[in-house]
């Protein structure tokens, strides 16, 4: 492969890598300056990274436009400050009176086209600042509600109150956010405590390669 000429990897990214962690591993490895993710998933998050080089980092934009698919578990009756597994909790309650039919009776309200709020822990910028950083600091500062498109939502497994759901959805989509407002529906609160991109395009999850394994193949050439 030349990857100075451009090439586009189907990264299978691994718990507790950051997406920038990701590329600093491979920009020193194959030893080139161009190169670049189209979409960041959280550390906690696993799956579908397309990772551009050379000059493929010119169709990561086109990348970052196109659909993903999520597989993600929610588990309702309790909150935490960042949406996720990886926050501390803010709330807890009980859902002994809810089961996953009142569930699946507000799936259509978030269906389509609708406006969501950017949790403030994201990479998001607000005023040249990073909200995560702010958040960290104890600062929450206003978001505007920007508008995203969820093209599918569908129950994989029933746990209650635990649920395994598959999201279609566009670009600037938090899952997160999405499970937040799930339990806020609900009244019972929930958070996002798993997240599996398993598409990115045309890009799938079972034809992705392991960030470890490539490491390898790419060593063994040597």
């Amino acid at each position: 492969m030349d990857f100075n000429e451009g090439q586009v990897l189907n990264i299978f990214k691994p718990e507790g890598w950051t997406s920038f962690d990701v590329v600093a591993k491979l920009r020193n490895l194959l030893k080139i300056k161009k190169i670049g993710h189209a979409g960041t998933l959280d550390p906690f998050a696993t799956g579908v990274l397309v990772v551009c080089t050379g000059k493929a980092t010119k169709k990561i934009n086109d990348f970052v436009e196109t659909k993903k698919e999520y597989v993600a578990t929610v588990e309702f009756g309790k909150t935490t400050n960042s949406c996720d597994v990886t926050g501390e909790t803010t709330s807890q309650k009980s859902t002994q009176n809810l089961t996953v039919k009142d569930f699946e009776k507000i799936l259509d309200e978030f269906k389509g086209e609708i406006l969501q709020i950017p949790p403030m822990f994201s990479a998001k910028k607000i005023g040249g600042k990073r909200l995560y950083k702010l958040a960290r600091k104890g600062i929450e500062v206003e978001r505007k509600p920007v508008k995203i498109t969820i093209f599918e939502l569908e129950i994989l497994e029933n746990n209650f109150p635990e649920v395994v759901i598959k999201v279609v959805c566009s670009k600037g989509t938090y899952i997160r956010s999405l499970a937040n407002d799930f339990g806020e529906k609900l009244g019972c609160g929930a958070y996002l405590k798993k997240l599996v991109r398993t598409k990115v395009g045309d890009f799938t999850v079972e034809t992705s390669i392991i960030i470890e394994e490539f490491i390898k193949m790419e060593k063994e050439k040597c």
